[in-house]
């Protein structure tokens, strides 16, 4: 499993080369859309690292977790029993049951009263370590199959199984501790926000590595002399986001901790809003961490502020036979920016329905043809209402132009289309509190 760190890297690499989602995201589906069926899931590691025991001890212990969640929020689904399996493990490692696990013999069954929906964390957390005596390279298995009682018909729900694939290494392991600010904060304030590493492996780390993702609304001003900042997905010279490496040469022993030389604080832009800031840490030199998925703190600082979208349409005149440049726009009037780094997902969708008796011959190339009832369009000409997307993130006082060719087919006399601002699924929706200027007019020969 990756730390939300590199999730953020992933993302900010995409947003490097692309800064706009690709084709195919669809307007969020209304209550009476929603698929009436409903899946459990267990999400685990596929595989995982523990550090081998010296001297024939067993090895330092470490957690597991692993979720039991479901996918349809308009079902209720309870008295989740995840069963553990660690028949596969002896000889290799050995597992301490949380207080939710009931065990017999090599497995236990675990329970989740209430299982949440994807994306809302409820774990069960397994403590595993090295058997004494197991042999450096050692593998092992844990499985996993769960059952839940839901409100959907048949009143039960099965999981397809997992599995853990276990190996016993040598090395060092950084874990990263530490918590955000929590609450909301207000534009100007700062916030601390510590963080400890220490190191559970089996072999000191000879320095410590620490890269920081912050977005473009928190300054962490220089950190350290031995840290440097890049600032990434830059546009007309203002960055998403800054990606600060820092390079200590610390020894830390297996036991030890390390912390930055003073406790890192983060101050809110006036435009901040919904920002984050992402740590991961990694050994020096070329040693490789027993177990990465431990390396990254995500830090989510929500801001007290709003981000005023807008969009604006067109009054048209042509006679039949020409064609027109429709200009429909988006805008930011600030004063705070947003994004959705994380998920990658465009911050808003701008819906243009056609007006009567005109045929888009060109449009921009992030928006997409949809049916008059918004499904996906397959024709072979111009479309009658299109989605556009917008990008990731869009700065305060950004505007984005949607330019639309419309050939008049029929002289339509006052024939309207209707442009509409859209929510998307991304994870930070705009606190937007003036909704009247989110839908707009393109008119072609208005009437008089």
């Amino acid at each position: 499993m990756s730390s939300p760190a590199r999730a953020l890297t992933r993302v900010a690499c995409v947003a490097v080369v692309t800064g706009i989602v690709g084709a195919g995201t669809v307007l969020p589906a209304s209550a009476e859309d929603e698929p009436q069926s409903d899946q459990l899931w267990i999400s685990a590691p596929y595989e995982t690292t523990l550090p081998v025991g010296t001297g024939g001890e067993a090895g330092t212990e470490r957690t597991l977790e692993v979720g039991l969640t479901h996918d349809n929020a308009h079902f209720a689904v309870t008295d989740g029993r995840l069963t553990v399996d660690v028949s596969g493990l002896a000889g290799v490692a050995e597992v301490v049951w949380p207080d939710n696990c009931a065990p017999s013999g090599t497995s236990a069954v675990c329970s989740v009263p209430e299982v949440p929906v994807s994306g809302l964390d409820e774990r069960v957390r397994l403590q595993i370590r090295a058997a004494a005596g197991a042999a450096l390279g050692a593998t092992g298995r844990i499985g996993y199959s769960a059952r839940a009682t839901t409100t959907q018909q048949g009143g039960e729900l099965a999981a397809h199984e997992q599995e853990t694939t276990v190996t016993l290494g040598s090395g060092p392991d950084l874990v990263v501790r530490g918590d955000g600010p929590s609450g909301t904060v207000r534009p100007g304030d700062t916030v601390s926000v510590p963080f400890t590493v220490v190191n559970r492996g089996s072999e000191a780390a000879r320095g410590v590595r620490v890269t920081m993702y912050v977005t473009r609304g928190l300054d962490v001003g220089a950190v350290d002399p031995k840290c440097s900042t890049t600032p990434l997905d830059e546009r007309s010279g203002t960055a998403a986001l800054n990606r600060v490496d820092c390079v200590f040469d610390d020894v830390v022993a297996p036991g030890a901790t390390f912390a930055l030389p003073r406790t890192l604080t983060a101050t809110a832009a006036a435009y901040a809003y919904h920002e984050r800031l992402d740590i991961s840490v990694d050994p020096g030199g070329d040693a490789q961490d027993l177990e990465p998925s431990d390396n990254g703190l995500y830090t989510a600082v929500r801001v007290a502020n709003t981000s005023d979208f807008s969009v604006s349409g067109a009054d048209l005149t042509a006679a039949a036979g020409q064609t027109v440049t429709a200009d429909v726009t988006f805008r930011n009037d600030g004063p705070g920016w947003v994004a959705n780094l994380r998920s990658g997902e465009p911050v808003a969708a701008v819906d243009f329905v056609v007006p009567q008796g005109a045929t888009v011959t060109s449009a921009p190339e992030n928006c997409h043809g949809r049916t008059a009832s918004g499904d996906w369009y397959e024709g072979p000409g111009g479309a009658p209402r299109y989605q556009c997307d917008l990008p990731i993130w869009i700065g305060e006082r950004q505007q984005v132009s949607l330019p639309f060719a419309l050939r008049v087919d029929t002289v339509v006399p006052g024939a309207t289309g209707t442009v509409t601002l859209r929510d998307t699924w991304g994870e930070a929706r705009p606190n937007d509190p003036d909704t009247t200027d989110n839908t707009a007019k393109v008119v072609l020969n208005a009437a008089g």
